[in-house]
């Protein structure tokens, strides 16, 4: 007798399968984390309480999860665009930090005194959006000029963008009133946003975030650019026979994609930095977490507000244990990846069945 494993396409799951999916991976995922604690020798029920205790069950906790949630959302969503188009978007660090870059730029040297602050504000964001948008182009033209593989030209082009933010803060941009540390210049206070009273929630980014994603969602599901992502997602040779342009709807995904993680580049400097400084400390890895948070939302923007406050939280309580128990900094980043390779094995059952195949055998003499 032999024993086949055959693998099998599901046709259509119901929400209820996908959900119990979802569940199962995001509860293997802690488990596996816990097993991670225990093996460190420390109480795998304490570490995991705390990070959700931290995150999720303090004043300040919640406060600080909201605040990170924001430029997870954006980025997320912006991620989730491309996503969908089966273009694989690794370089959300490299777009924060070129909105991030280009927002200073504004506001160091037109917004001060060329105009009143709703406009260089306004002018902050718009630069933001393009210099992340840029980034992105890079990475479309690499693509459909010279058929780079697309997860390392955008990867790559993180690198290039921080060393470029290195230089600029050591270099020509080393502010003249920062007693020799390695940032700019202050931006104005009339530049700096404004907050919910006791957060750092930015009520421009609350409202710039929230717009983003009903509009992905309505770009995604009500209109042809839409459509066209979606068909080139799932069947790139249909696209091509369907007449969709995949070249021009790449450069379109992207200049989104790009353009929103510039944005929440924008309202870290405009909010919780003030000045440009290292690369890490503008984007505390918002770029690869936002690939998470894609992913756990199914790429869909309806749900991308929950996966970012969820992982907005681990962050937050990351934080935390580092400090309570004497964890290393990269726990954070091990339990971010643990729960991705759970949702990828998630998403694999859904799409797909396994089942045994036993076929009886004859012997001849």
């Amino acid at each position: 007798m032999t024993i086949r494993l055959i693998e099998e396409d599901r046709n259509e799951p119901t929400v209820l399968f996908s959900a119990l999916i979802l569940a199962a991976s995001l509860a293997a995922g802690l488990l596996t984390m816990a097993a991670i604690f225990a093996a460190s020798g420390k109480d795998p029920v304490a570490g995991l309480w705390r990070i959700f205790r931290s995150g999720f069950f303090t004043s300040y906790g919640i406060g600080e999860t909201l605040s990170r949630a924001l430029p997870l959302a954006l980025v997320g969503t912006g991620l989730a665009v491309a996503f969908r188009g089966k273009f694989w978007n690794i370089g959300g660090e490299g777009q924060i930090l070129a909105g991030a870059t280009c927002a200073t730029w504004v506001a160091l040297t037109l917004g001060p005194t060329a105009f009143p602050a709703p406009i260089a504000i306004a002018l902050m964001l718009l630069a933001g959006a393009a210099g992340g948008a840029f980034w992105a182009f890079l990475a479309a033209l690499l693509k459909n000029r010279a058929e780079m593989n697309e997860t390392i030209s955008t990867l790559m082009l993180n690198y290039v963008l921080a060393e470029f933010v290195r230089f600029l803060i050591v270099g020509p941009w080393k502010g003249k009133t920062q007693h020799g540390f390695p940032y700019t210049d202050n931006i104005a206070d009339k530049l700096v946003l404004a907050t919910f009273p006791g957060t750092r929630i930015p009520y421009l980014t609350v409202v710039v975030a929230g717009l983003a994603m009903a509009a992905a969602h309505i770009l995604l599901r009500r209109t042809k650019f839409g459509y066209e992502i979606r068909v080139l997602g799932e069947n790139r040779e249909a696209a091509r026979y369907a007449g969709i342009d995949a070249k021009k709807l790449t450069i379109l995904m992207m200049l989104v994609s790009g353009g929103l993680a510039g944005i929440a580049g924008f309202s870290e400097i405009a909010t919780n930095h003030k000045h440009m400084t290292y690369p890490d400390t503008i984007s505390a890895g918002y770029g690869f977490t936002g690939i998470i948070v894609a992913r756990l939302a199914g790429l869909d923007p309806r749900f991308i507000p929950f996966a970012a406050l969820f992982f907005a939280g681990i962050l937050v309580g990351g934080d935390s244990i580092q400090i309570a128990m004497g964890l290393p900094a990269a726990t954070v980043q091990v339990f971010q990846g643990v729960i991705l390779v759970f949702l990828i094995m998630g998403e694999y059952f859904v799409r797909n069945r396994l089942r045994l195949s036993f076929r009886g055998g004859h012997r001849h003499g």
